[in-house]
Formats: structure tokens, sequence, C-alpha cells
């Protein structure tokens, strides 16, 4: 397999270059992101078919990653509960190092090929699930290792690669290849890569709530009431969706009744 991550840099003798160069060559290459990912939106778009079918039906989604993809994919399903106000449990992200190291880039934890199957089986993944494995390369062991044993044990799987042809996307049922070149430092996949598994993510997890209904229009109406901030904001969506003038009377509603979405429920009932 030709890992085209790992190629040369398009561009050279960077150390010889301006800051107004540098930063003009970057935002070049990253422009080309949102064209391979249109590459590969028919197998994403399969994909997250795949994974509202699960969730839809009481399973989960869980990402296994390892390095800048793995901890990308961690910040993403921190944010789910919050912003869609869905349970805890059904995203969830299973990162080579755990979690709670997540700022200590243990990148030589990636070369175990068992501890993903064993976080996974630590969470009790089960066929009503779905395993989506992300990495650059395609050839991450600690991904690999998770996914070999999925299908063994007849769980759906899906993966997030960098590179064409990978051994971790011939162990999936839903591959999405998304070959975004070589990077601008060569082998650096936090830059280009990184930037297209960040938006990958936002694709996943947004359609998912959308088609799970945690979305109104275009309202965040359950996003949780964690802070004022977020509770001003839900009362003045309130106010605009339940034609309510007065601030005060929408915030009791909203508060007594917990979100947007159940303050809804509650005025078209009544």
């Amino acid at each position: 397999m030709t890992r085209i991550t790992e190629s040369d840099s398009r561009h050279d003798h960077l150390e010889q270059k301006s800051i107004e160069e540098i930063t003009s060559l970057i935002n070049q290459e990253d422009k080309t992101v949102a064209e391979a990912i249109d590459v590969a939106l028919p197998a994403l778009q399969n994909l997250i078919a795949a994974i509202v079918q699960k969730i839809e039906t009481g399973g989960r989604l869980f990402y296994v990653g390892a390095g800048s993809g793995g901890r990308l994919s961690v910040l993403d399903v921190i944010e789910l509960p919050t912003t869609y106000g869905i349970e805890k449990g059904v995203f969830n992200a299973i990162l080579a190092g755990g979690i709670p190291r997540l700022a200590d880039a243990l990148e030589e934890k990636e070369d175990d090929p068992e501890a993903g199957w064993d976080a996974l089986r630590e969470a009790e993944v089960n066929a009503n699930d779905i395993v989506v494995g992300i990495s650059a390369s395609g050839s991450t062991p600690f991904v690999l290792g998770a996914l070999r044993q999925c299908i063994a044990a007849g769980i759906a799987t899906g993966c997030i690669v960098s590179n064409p042809g990978s051994e971790i996307a011939s162990y999936t049922d839903f591959p999405v290849e998304v070959i975004t070149g070589p990077e601008f430092i060569t082998g650096s996949t936090r830059m280009k890569c990184g930037t297209a598994q960040k938006m990958i993510f936002d694709m996943i997890s947004t359609t998912t709530m959308i088609r799970l209904g945690r979305v109104k229009g275009n309202k965040m109406v359950n996003v949780k009431l964690i802070n004022d901030k977020i509770v001003d904001r839900a009362v003045k969506m309130l106010m605009r969706m339940g034609n309510i003038s007065d601030y005060t009377e929408a915030k009791e509603l909203l508060v007594s009744r917990g979100s947007v979405s159940n303050a809804m429920d509650f005025l078209e009932t009544k």
C-alpha cells in the first residue's frame, strides 16, 4: 500500500520562507480538504445512514482511534450531550492511551493491537452497535486489531482513513477514504488529515442528531441548560418559536420543562 500521507510535501525550503509565504501556502493546501471530502461523500453518507439506523434501534457508536484523529473524536463526543441533550454513552470514543490521558499524547499506545478491542469489550460492545476506526495511515495496530475482532464478532464497522486501499478499510463494512494528499510538513497528519477528520466528525454527529430529531428547524432545541449564556439563548429561542413576548414568562416555562423542545411540546398541547 502506498502511503500518500507520508509522501514528501509539495513545498520545500520552508525555513527560508516568510510568515506571509508560509501561511498562504498552508491555506492553499487546506482549501483542498473540502474537495477531498466531496469525493468521499457517497461513502460517508452510507456510513452515517448505518450509524443512524444503529442508534435508532438502541445501539451505540464507538470511535476507535489514536493520535490527532482519536483526540478529535473525543472532543466531538464530549460536546454532544450538552449541544443536543442526547444521553451520554450513545456516542463514545476509545482512545489509545485512554481518555483520561488525552493531553499526554501517548502515541506509543497506538502500536498495541489488543488494547482497542479490550476497551470495547469493557464497554460491552455488541452486535447492536457500530464501531468506526480512525486512522490517517489506514494501518494503526490499535485500530486495526479492534476492527478485526469486531468483524469476527459480527459487529458493524466503518472507518475514516486517508490512504487508498488500506488494511483497515478492508476490515470495515462502511469504509470512508478521504485522500487529502501529502501534508505541508511531510508526514504531519495533524494538518490536512486532521482538518478532514474534524469536518467529518462534524458531519457525522450533526447529521445524526438532526435525523434523530434533536434539532427543530435549525435550532438546538434540546441544548442542556448548563450556564447563563445557554439559558439566555434558549429563552430567546423559545420566545421566537413559541410566540412569547415576556422574557420572564418564557424563562419560567423553559426552566420548568428543562428544554426548548419540552416547552414547545407543552405549548402545543395547551
